[in-house]
């Protein structure tokens, strides 16, 4: 089978040794689907994709040059590669025998007008080892196959970000050059969207799971404009033994002119009212238990629950959790907000 071939292949056909070609984020939700997880379906855009992108339009050296002799401490430098590497990449065409795939793909997902989240799957970004959360980029609410093209080659960019160039000058990366997939997945209309801990993000409590949480699509959680509630759930009893609700004045809701989210008012008799009512709370403890028990590893996971079905929850994302492993000593107790903002990031890539 030659390389073009495999620039496009469905979720459900994906795995964890799938990993290299398509990205941590497309190969976990791949395995989720074979655990009967509720994924939304999508497809995956391999490395290979992007490989041809930055032959095709001759972008290999003034990638390398531009990242050459940089040092880790040197931010402005770092700035100056990312911004002329950016530039560079944002005007080279998507060679046709890629846009042509997505696109086909694309309007099978459910027609030429489909909303679409389109998130960055980089290689090595969901390890037990290493974590590029926020690093790279997430797309919502996106319509239209060259929107959704111009999607892509944003993911594509976003490999370059000065967060992403200087993690990765400190871990020494060496070898094979970054390489990006992307996941292209149907848009969840979320009324209620978050992510949680299989375990307690600040003491580790293996016993527990954290659940945050907040009105409409997770943006107003990654810009910091609202503090989300929290809930901490014993995974044997579903009990919850601590709940912070907050006010939360601001919600991310979809464009009803286009593509994209728009920010907007919390109603006001919405603002102090708790995300999530037990049974919710319930679901979404079980299918974290799920997960964790299918990955054999604490995880943390992205889920959002669609409007109109509060009944039902979607996960698109998991990952390991990294953030507590092996810690010497015990957080602050201000540490736990820190985790959940790293966990959306500082790029708009959640739900």
């Amino acid at each position: 089978m030659d390389e073009a071939s495999e620039y496009i292949r469905p979720l459900e056909r994906l795995s964890r040794s799938d990993e290299p070609t398509f990205g941590g984020k497309s190969a976990n939700l791949g395995e989720l689907l074979a655990a009967d997880i509720p994924v939304p379906p999508g497809f995956a855009i391999s490395t290979a994709a992007f490989r041809a992108f930055v032959n095709d339009a001759g972008l290999e050296d003034r990638i390398n040059g531009a990242l050459a002799g940089l040092s880790v401490g040197d931010v402005e430098a770092i700035g100056r590669a990312s911004r002329a590497i950016g530039e560079a990449m944002r005007f080279a065409p998507i060679p046709e025998s890629v846009r042509g795939q997505i696109a086909e793909h694309y309007v099978k997902l459910g027609g030429a007008d489909t909303p679409v989240a389109v998130r960055s799957s980089a290689v090595g970004e969901d390890s037990q080892d290493a974590t590029f959360a926020g690093q790279q980029e997430t797309y919502l609410w996106v319509r239209g196959v060259e929107h959704v093209c111009d999607a892509v080659r944003d993911c594509w960019v976003s490999l370059y970000s000065a967060p992403a160039i200087s993690y990765r000058l400190r871990l020494g990366a060496t070898g094979e050059p970054p390489a990006m997939g992307v996941t292209v997945q149907l848009m969840v209309d979320a009324d209620v969207s978050g992510v949680m801990f299989t375990c307690n993000p600040v003491s580790g409590d293996p016993s527990m799971v954290a659940i945050n949480a907040s009105w409409g699509l997770g943006l107003a959680v990654v810009g910091g404009e609202v503090t989300p509630d929290d809930y901490l759930v014993s995974k044997v009893t579903r009990e919850v033994v601590r709940e912070h609700v907050h006010d939360k004045d601001v919600q991310y809701v979809p464009d009803a002119g286009g593509s994209g989210a728009v920010r907007a008012a919390v109603p006001d008799e919405r603002r102090a009212v708790r995300c999530l009512d037990q049974p919710a709370i319930e679901r979404l403890v079980e299918i974290a238990r799920r997960i964790e028990r299918y990955f054999a590893s604490h995880q943390d996971i992205e889920w959002a629950v669609p409007r109109g079905d509060p009944d039902h929850v979607f996960i698109v994302q998991t990952r390991p959790v990294t953030a507590v492993a092996n810690k010497p000593s015990k957080p602050k107790p201000e540490s736990a907000m820190s985790l959940i903002m790293s966990t959306f990031g500082a790029g708009p890539r959640a739900n």
